[in-house]
């Protein structure tokens, strides 16, 4: 059954349970949909910028997460279940349970920021700066890197965010919000005390396949979201409210 878990007047977010196969295994899931009134302008970590009717979270199920070698098609099968078009819909994928969603919201004014987020760090936790990868692209294929030698790998992400305004933001404004929300991410794992998969040792800063979509709406205007803004501020703490709850969910975390 298709579950209602936020509205407001000119948009509202589904989840959406249905079913995903991989060769002969089917496995259910749940894909978060907000399906907006009127497009609206979208810069995703994905796909960059995109005018759509629809933005969205994919749970990739567990027994699959070493089985998706090939996201494109993957992800064509979830939009068929979806029954939305590529090309209408921003969309992530996850490890994460969708059961393990949270979401949380800032208001300000006439403004708000709301955070839709799923996460989950014992797998991939890294910390940027101080870490050799793992991966490396050619081509649009990804290949896991294994003693020096190259192996073909699909990656799961771990850490999505998508952060919905009603401020109608220029695509600068857009952009920097994605590092006003990646400190507030960073806040949240340094908070939790999240520490790298690889090397324990060290605080993490996130998780090496985390993405972002940024909603802008059609408010008043704003050309900056860092910091020292209001916006600024309600994007940080929002996000950082929804990856701590998010994180505490999907990780079990008790020591906090």
């Amino acid at each position: 059954m298709i579950e209602n878990i936020y509205k407001l007047e000119d948009w509202r977010a589904l989840k959406i349970p249905h079913t995903v196969k991989i060769g002969d295994e089917s496995e259910p899931t749940k894909t978060l949909v907000i399906e907006f009134n009127k497009n609206r302008k979208v810069l995703s970590t994905r796909e960059g910028f995109k005018t759509v009717k629809y933005v969205g979270n994919n749970s990739i199920p567990v027994p699959f997460w070493d089985k998706v070698h090939n996201y494109k098609d993957y992800e064509k099968q979830v939009l068929k279940k979806i029954v939305i078009d590529k090309k209408d819909i921003a969309l992530l994928s996850t490890g994460a349970n969708m059961d393990n969603l949270a979401v949380a919201k800032e208001e300000f004014d006439e403004f708000y920021t709301i955070a839709f987020t799923t996460a989950g760090a014992k797998f991939n936790a890294i910390r940027l700066g101080d870490e050799e990868a793992d991966y490396i692209e050619k081509d649009f294929k990804t290949y896991k890197i294994v003693n020096g030698k190259l192996v073909e790998k699909e990656k799961v992400g771990t850490v999505n965010i998508i952060l919905i305004t009603n401020a109608d933001l220029t695509d600068g404004a857009m952009a920097r919000a994605i590092i006003t929300i990646t400190e507030a991410k960073t806040n949240a794992f340094q908070e939790l005390n999240i520490k790298s998969t690889k090397y324990p040792e060290l605080q993490a800063t996130g998780t090496g396949t985390d993405n972002i979509i940024v909603v802008k709406g059609f408010g008043k205007k704003a050309d900056y979201t860092g910091g020292h803004t209001k916006l600024g501020e309600m994007i940080a703490k929002c996000v950082k409210k929804s990856v701590k709850e998010a994180l505490i969910k999907q990780d079990e975390l008790t020591n906090i």
